[in-house]
């Protein structure tokens, strides 16, 4: 899977064509020298030739990185010490951090390339400092030994990196830490190596391979200027080439939820009330916030009145706590401001109900209200409540004026004692109809893009901080009230309102597959809870539960209704399945022998249960590496049938990378491109220039359609003013839609798909190569309307004056529906145009400067 631009790098860096530059030796160069390996937050190197004066190789360039712990905060590589073990090969222990009872380690064969890392537990000292590794030829075996913050050292011993001996304490001799200090732009810490010359050579030659490909990313429109200077318009002459079409996926255009940036509470899930269960806690923001309680969103107004949360006697065991409020004087309110106030519209229908009980017995009267600071009450009605135990009441509330600002207010209108649960505000309009339903609007702007298939529910959602926080999917279902909240890896509070019948239904509802994705056992490599990475996988004696947990979704989804699971579907208002085909297992994963252990359980046993299910496995989180390298290898070795791949990136890097799938191999896993997006630097901002970026790219992934059997853009929709992570395809506020031009390419890529391929031949008045990348095509034709779409971009800042040969296609002076978005590149909030143009054979087609061009016509 070797890049083109790759080897053109070498070629432009080292000007040696096809010859390894590794082997090429000047005369003035020494045969071998000392490689010094220091660690400032990653692997980096220095060479000598008499340990005296010290050369930085590539400017202190990282080789190795650490991928323990979370983001920002950990991931940091302390005192790594590096040898030379069996067979040459190099190895790499180093300290994680001054509290954990690991180390690390990885290999490597050349000091460029590592293996998986791993992440040891020891069973002696009170961490782990400062771990040296030494290899003994004799026994063939490792020994680590470190120090910790007693001043105890410790040793343990291994053959093979994955089976370690119980640690022993060992004298202060054993320590045998040959790390020196020397002064290379400051003060660095390593240990020395003997090395042929030729391996300083091959690290500098990565490294300019990779500064090479750092430059082609980095390209922007900002530079077109000088970039293109002097350029003209170019001409372009399309020829179809029909008997040379494939059929391609018909799923290439899905979207991928995730409650990221108040996606699902506060978003697309239709509920009004933030905190309706009183189930807020603190530790869903890793206790950084006091007022993140059972209280937040809420407040009591009124004199003689107190409010206390309890948990005594709960409706449901998953949902312990609950309001109870006394009062010895008429008027008290409970108040709840909704998520960034409640948007209410006139005339409209919204459905109001809590769980309450009468503490005293003697009917009390509730005047349920909505009140804007603005307008005043602007709904109200009332309800009695007089039983001792859980009821749920419900009223009706119709609005007489519109309103972004208003906030619920139960008022007790006697006084008294009550409790108060599940309080909840729906409007009655909710996309479909549904009870416990979706907004829509934004339902319906997600419909709009077409999708072939919505994953659920996550990205890092998916499997959680933590074992403990790893999704469940049976938490998910059933009466609201007897789910069970979590806290999200995003930094606030799952309800699971939005479940897993809701998910289903969603994807019926636009006739999209569903595709959930579970975790392969592991929480998320960015977890803080329970250990750094995803040292932390559910115990082996735990995963025969777990496997069964995924099976039994097969059968919620598609079971019959005599069936455990299917009865429960069908007692959700659903008894016909909902024709469940994939599954993906894993995402964005660290894949080291715990992940590759535990998936491989998973596959094996979810393929025998169900072998009508498609699985999805994992190549981590990016494009490259490690992980991706390994992920590949489970997938071959196991021949999974389809493998997510996901890469957030540059508008450079997807202009660069457009021949990335057209060296795949065909016999291998097909793709699911899980995730992407294309962002400026700076606040990961999006604009025309990115957007059209994206339709460059995905021209390629249509070509590649025999190969791609998947793509879905991330992350989906955003609150403005929530957003963990940047950038989106579409913003929202309480009361308004906002999609991005990246939307637009996104919907005109899925309702203008096709099922065939049709290649093509491009001949263009120019040969520069800055040219040609910057113009895209793609053709296809859909084959339930016979409709022949043609998508076209131009990156460039000249039109690109197009016409196309269509004599193997029969394309005689049709009408052709046309659709195109342009403008400046830095524009945000572009929209497509569309017209009706005349096509035949010599009519021309100006393509705009920085613009996506799409035609549908009718063909014979």
């Amino acid at each position: 899977m070797a890049r083109k631009f790759i080897l053109f790098a070498v070629c432009i860096f080292l000007q040696i064509g096809n010859i390894d530059a590794s082997t090429i030796k000047s005369t003035n160069e020494p045969d071998s020298v000392y490689l010094f390996a220091h660690g400032a937050n990653g692997l980096r190197f220095a060479w000598s030739v008499d340990k005296q004066n010290y050369t930085s190789i590539a400017n202190g360039h990282i080789y190795l990185k650490c991928d323990y712990g979370r983001w920002g905060t950990e991931k940091k590589m302390y005192a790594p010490y590096l040898i030379q073990g069996r067979k040459g090969q190099w190895v790499c222990v180093w300290e994680l951090n001054n509290r954990t009872p690991q180390f690390a380690l990885a290999t490597s064969t050349d000091l460029v390339n590592w293996g998986p890392q791993s992440y040891p537990y020891v069973n002696q000292g009170k961490n782990v400092l400062l771990p040296i590794i030494t290899y003994n030829k004799v026994t063939d075996d490792y020994k680590v030994t470190y120090t910790d913050s007693d001043g105890k050292y410790f040793q343990v011993v291994t053959k093979d990196f994955k089976n370690y001996t119980n640690a022993v304490e060992v004298k202060v001799s054993e320590y045998a830490n040959e790390s020196i200090k020397i002064n290379i732009g400051g003060d660095a810490k390593g240990n020395l190596q003997r090395v042929p010359w030729t391996m300083i050579t091959k690290l500098k030659n990565a490294y300019e391979v990779q500064k090479y490909r750092s430059i082609l990313s980095s390209e922007t429109t900002k530079e077109d200027v000088n970039r293109f200077a002097g350029l003209k318009n170019v001409t372009a002459k399309i020829t179809l080439q029909p008997k040379k079409s494939k059929p391609i996926s018909t799923l290439l255009t899905g979207v991928f939820f995730e409650d990221i940036n108040y996606a699902a509470d506060g978003g697309l899930y239709a509920e009004m009330i933030q905190n309706r269960d009183f189930e807020y806690k603190t530790s869903d923001k890793s206790d950084n916030d006091k007022n993140w309680n059972s209280m937040h969103s809420w407040a009591l107004k009124g004199e003689k009145a107190s409010i206390t949360i309890d948990s005594l006697a709960p409706i449901h065991p998953n949902n312990l706590h609950y309001a109870v409020i006394e009062t010895r004087l008429p008027g008290a309110a409970l108040i709840n401001a909704g998520f960034d106030g409640i948007a209410i519209k006139k005339g409209d229908s919204y459905n109001f109900s809590a769980f309450l009980k009468n503490f005293k017995g003697k009917a009390t009267e509730l005047e349920v209200c909505l009140v804007s600071d603005k307008i005043g009450v602007i709904a109200k009605s009332k309800l009695k409540i007089s039983v001792q135990n859980w009821k749920q009441l419900t009223t009706q509330l119709i609005s007489s004026a519109d309103a972004v600002d208003a906030k619920l207010e139960i008022r007790l209108i006697n006084a008294g004692k009550i409790a108060f649960d599940m309080v909840s505000l729906f409007p009655q309009k909710t996309f479909n109809g549904h009870k416990n339903g979706l907004r829509p609007d934004l339902a319906q702007a997600i419909a709009a893009i077409h999708p072939r298939f919505v994953r659920f529910p996550g990205g890092c959602v998916a499997h959680g901080d933590g074992i403990e926080n790893i999704y469940k999917w049976k938490n998910s279902i059933g009466p609201l009230e007897s789910r069970k909240p979590d806290r999200n890896l995003w930094g606030y509070h799952q309800t699971m309102g939005l479940g897993y019948f809701e998910y289903f239904q969603f994807c019926e509802d636009i006739g999209a597959a569903p595709v959930p994705v579970i975790a392969a056992g592991v929480p998320c490599q960015n977890s803080s809870t329970g250990g750094g990475g995803q040292q932390g996988g559910i115990p082996m004696a735990e995963m025969e539960k777990y496997i069964q947990d995924i099976i039994d979704l097969v059968e919620y989804a598609n079971g019959p209704v005599t069936s455990t699971w299917g009865k429960k579907r069908a007692e959700a208002g659903h008894p016909k399945p909902f024709n469940l085909k994939y599954i993906g297992i894993g995402n964005e994963d660290q894949i080291t022998e715990v992940f590759k252990e535990r998936f491989t359980l998973i596959y094996h046993a979810l393929k025998k249960a169900h072998p009508e299910i498609t699985i999805i496995g994992s190549a981590g989180p990016f494009f490259e590496g490690t992980d991706y390298v390994e992920g590949w290898k489970i997938a071959s070795d196991l021949q999974v049938p389809l493998i997510d791949e996901h890469y957030y990136q540059s508008p450079g890097w997807f202009i660069n990378n457009q021949d990335f799938y057209d060296n795949y191999d065909r016999n291998k896993s097909k793709i699911y491109l899980g995730e992407y997006a294309a962002s400026l630097p700076g606040g990961n901002k999006t604009n025309l220039e990115t957007a059209l970026a994206e339709a460059l790219y995905l021209t390629s992934l249509e070509r590649n359609g025999d190969v791609v059997s998947m793509a879905s853009y991330a992350p989906l929709i955003a609150k403005v003013g929530h957003t963990q992570w940047n950038p989106d395809l579409i913003y929202f506020n309480n009361s308004e839609v906002m999609p991005t031009t990246g939307y637009f390419v996104q919907q005109l890529y899925g309702q203008n798909a096709g099922d065939t391929y049709i290649p093509s031949q491009i001949n263009l008045s120019t040969t520069e190569e800055n040219v040609s990348k910057r113009i895209a095509y793609s053709i296809v034709r859909d084959s339930k309307t016979n409709d022949l779409i043609i998508k076209l971009v131009n990156l460039l800042p000249v039109t690109v004056n197009t016409s196309f040969n269509f004599n193997e296609i029969g394309v005689l002076n049709v009408k052709a529906a046309k659709t195109v978005i342009t403008g400046n590149p830095v524009d945000k909030n572009t929209k497509p145009i569309v017209s009706e143009i005349n096509i035949s054979a010599e009519t021309p087609l100006d393509l705009p400067a920085y613009s996506f061009t799409v035609l549908r016509l009718k063909t014979k």
